[in-house]
């Protein structure tokens, strides 16, 4: 692989010196100016980039393109003020807004298409926004806006709005057609295509697309395998229009975990016999499980079927212009959401074969370990306990938007009501497994030697699994929202002007939760090989079984969130701006399902923040500096631990930071540089508590977790000639602490890319490469292990290992 790394940087290189350079503007530009650019989203009304007094950043469809990112967590790595993780593959990803920290998701920001949430709630457990979105061809731009007006347009999105804004079809028929493959089986096919049924009245886009790999890391398995299909049809009147969607996803993704490395400070190694960059715990020789429960019946399950969510969107929209300066928009949407998540999470780090006998109460050196396969007796020098996760979630959601605009001379004032109701029902089946530490692992038993086979406790396993479904979970959570909101754009003079914005939510959760009982299969008749009974295993000694008992709880959300901006355009390229905003996150599924007996414990997540910002846009050079201040109040820490247990504290933070963000064409548009950063300070405040065994913890002012105080993407392109370009990117994440304690330092690290592509006519052939010096660069710990030591042998996310696509694009 890296001497694939290696040709392709010396491709791009011989691209720079042997070709001769067009003076005219390259037809591959990735850049539409930002002072022609529009926005919508945080906005009541359409409003230019410069004029608009929010921190928003903006993709448009050919920018996107261009730098054809992998998932859409690794697009919107280039948005400052989002710390984005990608390791977890496609989708799956965590994404923390201006330094607010959480269990992971997108659980303060909000992702949107078109305007409404792709799910209410992206951070319910094993939900996470990314899962029920792609981005393909369909997509027409990308607006990502920080903080700001957010909590004014959403709900529960202090952090900020992400909208991906879908293609609607014109006057003249368009369609693009992509072929894509890879280094690591890829084989995809995008096709979109748009036009008018009814010249100037009626419009059509269809769009979707279709994928197979094998993943970057090595599953055994297809590791993606699906794809989406979106249509949409606009019709358009004399005083408005009316469009309808439909959008189709059925798609399996595998989802990448923490394996072992070795640290030492800052320096990173591999773990003997796992692969840093491509290797992985989700393989095909553990991908089944079939066991008995407790209950009656088996459970079964193939890690194959990954995270397959199958979503079906149905949706309109209709504005009338009203007379009068009043104008009315409606936008609803219905989601139907069946999900199966399966994935292998890690119990734990890498143990010796001896040690790990011994915390099954095997003495000295009778034990002995088996090939689950093939029955072979084997001596691991390191073997692994694997939690094997199954979790399917049935969710809904049925969401209306009504606003109200009036212009008038100096504005606009908009008033909305905004409804949503959404239910999440889980069942959680969760097994633990034992294996090979290696990044092909196979399933082991174990057994006491000093037992006979017929003695009870005999074998610590049973198939290769030492704990069998140890945690059941049956829970629902729904939401109703109903929430009025206003918002008021006041030109006080031709430069200066102000926004003012407020929402009033009225919201109302419900749930449950079915209580367990434990259990095993002694007296259940059946035999785990044919002949012995369920007495000679310890892996059925502490099932879970649902019982009949249900707890029901009802929690209520009352509060306004308010912001308020002054933005002062000094000419037709520069302006300053000045915001303060407040807003809330309603508690998360987590600690509701942990505190359903005693509901006074937990508290919407309140946030302030100050933000200031200087904008520059012209022709061929943008800049854009915002410096921003926030504090947050009763933010809770939901993460689950590998026994089935949740973390459950609750703490304050404050944060000081600068977002950076730019662009430029240079030397005539041989040049061009697009960039993003952000300095940040996030602290803990009043972080003093209990830990679950009853010792005590103060984490006052200590760093926010995995939160880097810096970091940056720069992506720098040569325009060789008209037609041809080449280019590199590189992505800087700064040191983090995996913990609130800050005992395990997160190594900073930089990722490289680098590709090339060639406009022949109306055909586009590119090649892009990703991590091409194959860094080994981590993105979390284990948050599931609970608190980590610090240096020797970790178990660590990192991200994908080298790989190159290669792409051929028809624009017809």
């Amino acid at each position: 692989m890296k001497n694939k790394s290696i040709f392709l940087l010396a491709g791009i290189a011989t691209l720079y010196f042997n070709n001769t350079y067009a003076q005219e503007t390259p037809q591959d530009s990735t850049r539409t100016a930002s002072i022609d650019q529009v926005v919508i989203t945080g906005n009541s009304n359409p409003k230019k980039k410069l004029e608009s007094s929010t921190a928003i950043s903006t993709f448009s469809a050919k920018e996107i393109q261009k730098q054809n990112p992998i998932s859409a967590a690794a697009l919107l790595q280039r948005v400052p003020g989002f710390a984005v993780e990608t390791s977890g593959g496609e989708v799956g990803n965590n994404l923390f807004a201006r330094g607010i920290p959480s269990a992971g998701a997108y659980e303060f920001v909000q992702v949107q298409e078109d305007g409404l949430p792709v799910f209410e709630d992206g951070a319910l457990q094993f939900a996470n926004a990314d899962n029920f979105f792609r981005v393909d061809n369909s997509v027409s731009r990308l607006e990502a806006l920080r903080g700001g007006s957010g909590s004014i347009f959403a709900t529960n999105s202090p952090g900020g709005l992400i909208n991906f804004i879908t293609k609607e079809g014109g006057n003249d028929f368009k369609g693009t057609a992509k072929l894509e493959t890879s280094t690591y089986g890829l084989m995809r096919t995008d096709v979109n295509v748009g036009g008018a049924l009814v010249q100037d009245k009626l419009f059509f886009n269809v769009g979707g697309f279709y994928r197979t790999d094998d993943g970057i890391r090595k599953t055994g398995f297809k590791a993606n395998q699906g794809g989406q299909i979106r249509m949409t049809l606009k019709y358009v009147f004399d005083k408005g229009y009316a469009k309808v969607y439909y959008k189709k996803l059925d798609d399996r993704n595998t989802f990448f975990l923490p394996i072992p490395l070795v640290q030492n400070g800052n320096d990173l190694k591999e773990f003997a016999g796992f692969d840093a960059n491509y290797g992985t715990y989700s393989y095909r020789n553990i991908s089944q499980l079939n066991i008995p429960q407790a209950g009656g019946g088996f459970f079964s399950r193939n890690l194959e079927d990954g995270i397959h969510p199958k979503v079906d969107v149905l949706g309109a929209e209709f504005k009338y212009d009203l007379g009068g300066n009043f104008s009315v928009l409606n936008k609803t949407r219905y989601t139907n959401i069946n999900m199966n998540y399966t994935g292998i999470f890690p119990s734990g780090g890498p143990t010796s074969a001896a040690d790990f006998a011994r915390s099954y109460g095997i003495t000295g050196n009778n034990f002995q370990y088996s090939s689950v396969s093939s029955g072979a007796i084997v001596n691991p020098a390191f073997v692994q306990k694997l939690g094997f996760w199954a979790i399917d979630k049935q969710m809904n959601n049925f969401v209306n938007d009504l606003q109200f605009s009036y212009k008038f001379d100096k504005g606009n004032v908009t008033a909305g009501f905004y409804k949503s109701n959404w239910k999440s029902h889980q069942n959680w089946n969760w097994s633990n497994i034992l294996a090979t530490a290696s990044d092909n692992p196979e399933l082991l038993n174990l057994v006491d030697t000093s037992l006979t086979p017929n003695s009870t406790g005999y074998s610590k396993t049973y198939n290769g699994v030492t704990e069998m479904s140890f945690l059941l979970r049956d829970s629902q959570v729904q939401g109703s929202l109903n929430d009025l909101y206003a918002n008021l754009d006041y030109n006080i003079t031709d430069q200066l002007s102000f926004n003012g914005g407020i929402r009033y939510s009225r919201d109302f959760y419900k749930g449950y939760g079915v209580n367990t009982t434990s259990g095993n299969l002694n007296n259940s008749g059946l035999t785990t090989d044919g002949t012995h009974s369920f007495l000679t295993t310890t892996a059925d000694d502490n099932m879970s079984v649902l019982g009949n008992k249900f707890t029901y709880w009802n929690y209520d959300v009352n509060r306004v969130s308010f912001t308020t901006a002054l933005n002062y355009k000094i000419n037709s390229e520069n302006a300053v701006y000045a915001r303060f905003s407040n807003g809330f996150r309603s508690p998360n599924e987590e600690a509701y399902y942990n505190n359903m007996t005693n509901l006074s414990a937990i508290k919407p997540v309140t946030t302030n923040q100050l933000e200031v910002g200087y904008k520059y846009y012209s022709r061929t050079f943008d800049i854009a500096v915002i410096p921003f201040y926030s504090t947050l109040k009763n933010l809770s820490f939901t993460d689950v631990f590998s026994d089935g247990t949740s973390e459950n504290k609750f703490a304050n933070t404050t944060n000081f930071g600068v977002e950076l963000e730019g662009y430029a064409r240079l030397f005539n548009n041989l040049l061009e540089v697009t960039f993003n950063g952000t300095i940040q300070n996030p602290k803990y405040k009043d972080f003093v508590g209990n830990n679950a065994d009853g010792t005590t913890f103060n984490y006052d002012d200590n760093t926010v977790r995995r939160m880097p105080k810096f970091y940056f993407n720069i992506s720098p392109a040569v325009n060789i000639t008209k037609q041809w370009r080449a280019y590199a990117s590189i992505n800087y994440y700064g040191k983090r602490f995996q913990d609130e304690k800050n005992a395990q330092t997160l190594p900073s690290f930089s990722e490289v890319g680098a590709g090339t592509s060639y406009q022949l006519g109306k055909i586009r052939f590119a090649v892009d490469g990703t991590n091409i010096f194959n860094t080994i660069g981590i993105t979390e710990g284990d948050p599931r292990a609970g608190s980590p030591s610090g240096d020797g042998t970790i178990m660590a996310r990192p991200i994908m290992g080298a790989a190159v696509r290669a792409s051929i694009t028809l624009d017809f």
